[in-house]
């Protein structure tokens, strides 16, 4: 089986635009949620990892299992010996035969040394977002709740919510940092650039990836009134 892309990033960034991406230009992904109120292009996260595999782990680590607060603490955290067998057998059990795969979770860069040590040959992709539309889309979705409680904000030392959301997103950028410095094989991308009629970094990520872009599908996919962007413009 070979190395699996490994999709990441802080929540609300774009990384189930970046999945939906990959999967088109055909890699494997699974059985992945389908479209929700919050992600009306589907989540393209393989549901059977995350609840047989990812949420058992984030509750045995005592943190919240949706990955908002409390989070996992990187120097304190056991790694399990089976966690790349588990994975694969569920990609296995759903259809994968052979080519490239692929798993996206915004929460992978949270526990990144289990991944790490699963799949040291894996392909990092760490979606990128502007802060400021990372903590507006944050305390505009429905299930993004962690801030809005006064004990999680007196946790971290903040007075208000938005400012709960910018230390959380700031913990991400921490352990992109580890990541890169550790040497993880990671390329960062921006899907707002997508949006805005930019496509050229999505072709530079597949050829990386060794996948062939389907651009037809892929600017179909990419709808900029999602993100309530600038009309399409002519691939650059």
């Amino acid at each position: 089986m070979q190395s699996p892309i490994l999709i990441t990033g802080v929540a609300r960034s774009g990384t189930s635009m970046v999945a939906g991406v990959v999967s088109l230009s055909g890699a494997f992904g699974g059985n992945m949620r389908g479209p929700s109120i919050n992600n009306q292009k589907g989540m393209f996260e393989n549901a059977a990892i995350v609840g047989e595999i990812i949420k058992p782990y984030y509750r045995s680590l005592g943190v919240d299992p949706m990955g908002q607060f409390p989070l996992a603490d990187i120097t304190d955290m056991h790694i399990p010996i089976n966690w790349k067998s588990r994975v694969t057998d569920i990609m296995v059990r759903q259809g994968y035969k052979e080519g490239q795969w692929f798993y996206k979770c915004p929460k992978m860069c949270q526990h990144w040394p289990v991944w790490h040590y699963a799949f040291p040959d894996a392909k990092w992709i760490i979606v990128r977002r502007k802060t400021p539309d990372i903590i507006n889309s944050c305390m505009r979705t429905g299930f993004m709740t962690a801030f809005s409680k006064a004990t999680n904000r007196q946790a971290v030392g903040v007075t208000n919510e938005y400012d709960g959301w910018m230390w959380w997103v700031h913990q991400h950028e921490e352990r992109f940092r580890e990541m890169i410095t550790e040497g993880l094989n990671c390329k960062q991308v921006w899907p707002e650039r997508m949006v805005d009629g930019n496509y050229s970094q999505m072709k530079e990520m597949l050829e990386w990836l060794g996948l062939e872009p389907n651009l037809t599908k892929i600017m179909e996919f990419i709808e900029p009134k999602l993100w309530k962007a600038r009309t399409k413009q002519k691939i650059v």
